[in-house]
């Protein structure tokens, strides 16, 4: 098993669904603006400190708790139930955990529990077992 917390004032909020995409010479290519560059950066650097010796190569079951920095209506602990989509902010994160070498291929993520919570200390919570 794996786990570890990665504590962030500022969670990322930019998605893999915010790749843009533009035509040359009668193609389409596909980009990621800037902010989706910064967000990728932020986890890159913040996972490539929790990278296993050795990689899962079989099932696993991915959890992720994204903590957001608590305002004056929320209370920590409590769901945060507005945008970003969990789906959609999972979708990062495991494609830079597949870059860094945490599995063979996010394929093997057959299980996923992922919540997000308003919280007085904001980051990524991560757990990864072998199933």
């Amino acid at each position: 098993m794996t786990e570890f917390f990665m504590p962030m004032e500022k969670v990322p909020t930019t998605t893999h669904q915010q790749k843009q995409v533009t035509v040359k010479n009668g193609k389409p290519v596909y980009y990621e603006p800037e902010s989706l560059q910064a967000a990728r950066a932020k986890l890159m650097a913040h996972l490539s400190k929790h990278v296993p010796a050795v990689k899962y190569t079989s099932a696993v079951r991915l959890t992720s708790w994204w903590m957001f920095k608590t305002t004056g209506k929320h209370k920590n602990g409590t769901y945060k139930t507005t945008k970003p989509d969990t789906d959609n902010m999972v979708k990062l994160l495991k494609d830079c955990m597949t870059d860094l070498n945490f599995w063979t291929d996010d394929a093997l993520v057959a299980s996923e529990v992922i919540e997000k919570y308003w919280a007085d200390l904001p980051g990524i919570y991560i757990k990864i077992e072998a199933i």
